[in-house]
């Protein structure tokens, strides 16, 4: 198996975007691994952390900085290189490089430039959740991936408001300090019943997944200390059909109160009102006043 990844196609003046182990070292592929051995350099965000894996795997692929701050002018290096025909492969410290990563603004550059962009595909924090979670199926295998939420409580709490009311898992970053806030955050949203998997240190020695109903998350994160150390992955699964049904009624009672506004009132004012009195989000209200009066 080796020698045939190693006899396939690896074309020169090429950027090689590799996925790496996000915590495990044993799920680096054997085709990221080729990657990684044959390109001239390997653009990284953080080399020291790429030195690590490059030791477990005995590579000695020349590494080169490339991050959010130096970004611009990596992309540039990197397109020259390949404009001379060498093979230059981009990582980030775990995961897929340009997704939730630095390397988006380098693939872009290296595409605008005509030259061609090879994604080896690996190990993903996003995937791995959903895998462990049950929240997807194959006759509805719908999600929406949302990142980390604003830090400050007023901004997530109207960032929850906004991905939390569609009618597919949301999957979620979040970091130790403010787990449990934003599990606060999310009962007081949507509900006691409504369930969340909570995902920790996905791949490595003290991975632990666990799915509960909101109203449980905080005794379950009382019940141990180390629940709140490490890497978190959330996904707040879709509301069950009652939940999704009372999303409904709040909806239609909106449009009655708009329409009944906007006889009187602009529509900014009109949201502004609705919102006040309904505890809906401003923005969402403001959509259907403007949609209400565009058709009135």
């Amino acid at each position: 198996m080796l020698e045939r990844v190693r006899s396939q196609d690896w074309p020169a003046g090429a950027l090689y975007v590799v996925a790496t182990p996000i915590g495990n070292l044993g799920d680096l592929g054997l085709r990221a691994w080729q990657a990684l051995s044959q390109a001239d350099v390997v653009a990284a965000e953080d080399t020291r952390a790429t030195r690590v894996l490059f030791d477990a795997w005995g590579l000695t692929t020349p590494l080169m900085a490339a991050h959010r701050h130096n970004e611009a002018g990596a992309a540039q290096n990197i397109v020259a290189r390949l404009r001379e025909g060498a093979r230059v492969a981009l990582v980030s410290d775990a995961g897929a490089p340009a997704v939730s990563d630095p390397g988006a603004r380098i693939v872009r550059e290296v595409r605008a430039a005509g030259l061609r962009v090879i994604p080896v595909p690996g190990a993903s924090a996003v995937i791995s959740a959903l895998m462990a979670s049950g929240a997807t199926s194959d006759e509805n295998p719908a999600f929406l991936f949302a990142g980390f939420a604003p830090s400050k409580a007023t901004a997530r709490q109207n960032w929850l408001r906004q991905w939390g009311s569609l009618p597919v898992p949301v999957v979620l970053f979040e970091s130790p300090h403010r787990l449990a806030a934003m599990l606060d955050d999310m009962l007081a949203l949507f509900g006691a019943a409504r369930l969340v998997t909570v995902a920790r240190e996905l791949t490595k020695r003290y991975e632990q997944v666990e799915t509960l109903a909101l109203e449980d998350a905080a005794a379950w994160l009382a019940q141990d200390a180390h629940r709140l150390q490490g890497e978190f992955v959330l996904v707040l699964h879709e509301a069950q059909a009652d939940a999704a049904d009372q999303g409904g009624q709040a909806l239609e009672q909106a449009d009655e109160l708009l329409s009944a506004l906007l006889r009187g009132v602009s529509v900014r004012d009109a949201a502004r009102l609705a919102a006040q009195a309904l505890g809906l989000p401003r923005d969402v209200l403001y959509a259907r006043a403007l949609a209400l009066k565009q058709a009135d």
